[in-house]
């Protein structure tokens, strides 16, 4: 039999594409047991602008199956997706009729009956784990033969609906062929098409999840199970997929990385036996799972990063999703992970039913303290109300459609908006599209959460430490003076609606602050615009800079130089000592006065990243005096005016060498050679 795979249309540029391994792994068992096999992932035919953009997307998608001569096609179904699916198997059913149609995924496994009943033209829907399922319902329709006795169908028999029983999970994953990542264009294909920064390949190590999270369909579908890949198995297919698909980092998948110490210090330890930590590798993981020893070891095998669940800030709230997680590991957890070097992901919520506007704050003011830490990606969103799950289950009735939250993005295919005709077929039925519906919420607005789900995150990276203290200071919720502060912008900006951006924050958060105070007439807090200030120092050292490299200077011909400040580099004056506040800010200490202390800081860009160095006065003065038009020579006997009183000159030149080298190495200095 001739099948087709395919992963649907989708579209978001924020978001980035990787190989439909679901998809890849079908396609490796179907071929095993003599199928013919083709993936075609549309996602990618989008962004290498073989698939054009527009309201003729569905038919031209119809038509790339359809070259195929399929017998069967199958389809992907996860949230976003399930509209573009429903609309193109209905043009295959009319331009092919004999043609067999599946869907797979998690939406439609739970809305299985449903699915079939109002769409009559789909044949079959495969529930949960489809490898064995899949591989079965193909034979059986080779043969000719019904779905019936297959377990884990849902299928259409003259108009009727039958319901197979459910299909015991997979005992042990290994005797999942390794997948066959030759079905779909090379890694590199989707990192150039995508605008990625490696080829990244998804390795999965193991599925499952034992939690009860209201809005979480993973555990149900995998029945509150965990199981894992072998060890041996994992690394095999690390050495595979790097040495055959030239993989050059690699996305762990399965939602509980770290549930097991034991499975992941073993898998830790084999990849540096291996010599696999040359890879970089990205997981999932629970807070409560880490601890600095284990985030230590990942680090050492390879992990430069992770995806933390956090939720929420609220006890009460963390209690509704049924999170059981003590709420004052969050900070700490965050914290011991960028401590080790890690770059977390960090999932926030904001906006279940019966959350107040305080529930709200807390999870920002979270936010913010993590954001403190630095070094870490926030993401907030609203609740995703998706079929199978608890919410789907006690909310469906109170569904509303007003704003497009994370998982209803990537269908806008008519000049950023959605075509007409999948806005009602969304519109026809809330609870098969409910992933693009919204759940009012007590305390907030859906539009006011909608502007902090889009907002917010800019502030936690770029200004978490004004934005928390600010609060503190004048006594006001952190939502309230979000929703002032985006007004502010919006009106001095002239703006139809509110927006914000990076150079937006830039221009009107220092004003903002200094009026925030002034109107509360607070009487402390006198050190708040410099830490304005020291935030300010990351956004002018990130500017992308020129091609200018530093340069190891010949200190015995340091006189031919003409030693110049790299463009990247800013020196900040403060009139209170910005180390310790910081310092204090990080272990959650927020004071409202310290003694004045003149501190002089220097931001400059190194291996990536930005670091921060106190300097002194005659430190400053070095860096501002090379201009790249004064000898090294010339910039001493300015300095020795103001420093070099009672040293003897040549003392004095060696110490401002010294001085000089160690900028140089920092890369604040670079030297250009003096033109003849």
């Amino acid at each position: 039999m001739k099948i087709v795979l395919v992963f649907p249309p989708f579209y978001l540029s924020s978001l980035y594409n990787l190989p439909p391994l679901g998809l890849i792994n079908l396609a490796t068992i179907l071929r095993g047991a003599g199928h013919e096999v083709t993936v075609i992932d549309l996602v990618l035919a989008i962004r290498r602008n073989t698939l054009s953009l527009g309201v003729s997307i569905y038919h031209e998608s119809v038509q790339l199956i359809l070259q195929e001569n399929p017998d069967l096609v199958g389809f992907s179904v996860q949230c976003t997706t399930f509209p573009a699916v429903v609309r193109i198997t209905e043009l295959l059913r009319m331009q092919k009729p004999g043609l067999k149609i599946v869907l797979g995924g998690h939406d439609v496994s739970f809305a299985d009956q449903l699915t079939l009943e109002k769409f009559p033209w789909i044949d079959a829907v495969i529930r949960g784990e489809g490898e064995l399922t899949f591989k079965e319902l193909a034979s059986a329709y080779a043969e000719g033969k019904t779905p019936a006795g297959i377990s884990g169908t849902t299928w259409c028999c003259d108009g009727t609906v039958l319901r197979n029983g459910d299909r015991d999970l997979i005992a042990h994953l290994d005797d999942i062929p390794i997948p066959d990542y030759s079905f779909v264009p090379s890694l590199a294909i989707y990192r150039d098409a995508c605008s990625l920064p490696r080829s990244i390949a998804i390795l999965e190590v193991g599925r499952g999840c034992p939690h009860q999270c209201v809005y979480c369909s993973e555990s149900v579908m995998w029945r509150r199970r965990i199981r894992t890949f072998s060890v041996d198995r994992i690394i095999g297919e690390m050495h595979h997929l790097s040495e055959n698909f030239s993989a050059e980092c690699f996305l762990l998948a399965y939602d509980q990385f770290t549930a097991d110490r034991g499975f992941v210090e073993a898998f830790c330890g084999r990849v540096l036996d291996e010599g696999l930590n040359r890879i970089p590798w990205y997981c999932i993981s629970r807070l409560d799972s880490m601890d600095p020893p284990l985030l230590r070891l990942m680090h050492e095998a390879g992990c430069e990063s992770m995806c933390y669940g956090i939720d929420s800030g609220s006890k009460r709230t963390l209690a509704f999703i049924r999170k059981q997680i003590d709420e004052n590991i969050l900070f700490q957890r965050v914290k011991e992970t960028t401590g080790e070097g890690l770059v977390p992901t960090l999932s926030y919520i904001i906006g279940f039913p019966a959350e107040e506007r305080v529930d709200i704050d807390q999870t920002l003011a979270l936010a913010l303290k993590t954001g403190i830490q630095g070094n870490n990606n926030p993401l907030l969103q609203m609740p995703t109300v998706l079929a199978g799950t608890e919410l789907h289950r006690r909310y469906s009735d109170r569904l509303v459609r007003e704003v497009d939250t994370y998982f209803s993005l990537g269908l806008e295919f008519d000049n950023g908006r959605r075509l007409k005709e999948d806005c009602r077929l969304i519109d026809s039925n809330p609870l098969l599209f409910s992933s693009f519906y919204n759940l009012p919420c007590a305390g907030l607005t859906l539009d006011e959460l909608h502007r902090l789900a889009s907002f917010f995150p800019l502030i936690v990276n770029l200004y978490p430490k004004t934005f928390l203290l600010l609060s503190i200071a004048v006594t006001e919720s952190v939502s309230l003076l979000f929703e002032r502060f985006l007004a502010e912008v919006q009106q001095n900006e002239g703006l139809a609606a509110p927006d914000l951006t990076l150079n937006q924050c830039r221009k009107h958060l220092p004003p903002f602050v200094e009026k925030v105070l002034r109107e509360a007439k607070v009487s402390t807090w006198a050190h708040l615009p410099d830490i304005v200030s020291y935030e300010n120092l990351f956004l002018d050292v990130g500017r992308p800079t020129g091609n200018n490299t530093p340069a190891t200077a010949d200190l015995c011909r340091l006189d031919e130089q003409l030693p110049l400040r790299n463009d990247a580099m800013q020196i900040c004056a403060f009139t209170w000592n910005v180390a310790d506040i910081i310092d204090d800010l990080k272990q959650g200490v927020y004071r409202d006065s310290y003694e004045k202390e003149t501190t002089i800081i220097v931001a400059f860009q190194k291996d990536g990243g930005i670091e921060l160095m106190e300097i002194n006065e005659f430190g400053r003065d070095l860096i501002l005096l090379t201009n790249g038009t004064r000898s090294f020579t010339d910039v001493v006997e300015i300095l020795a005016e103001r420093y070099g009183q009672g040293m003897e000159r040549q003392e004095f030149y060696f110490e401002c060498s010294a001085a000089l080298a160690q900028l140089i190495e920092m890369g604040t200095i670079i030297i250009h050679p003096q033109e003849q």
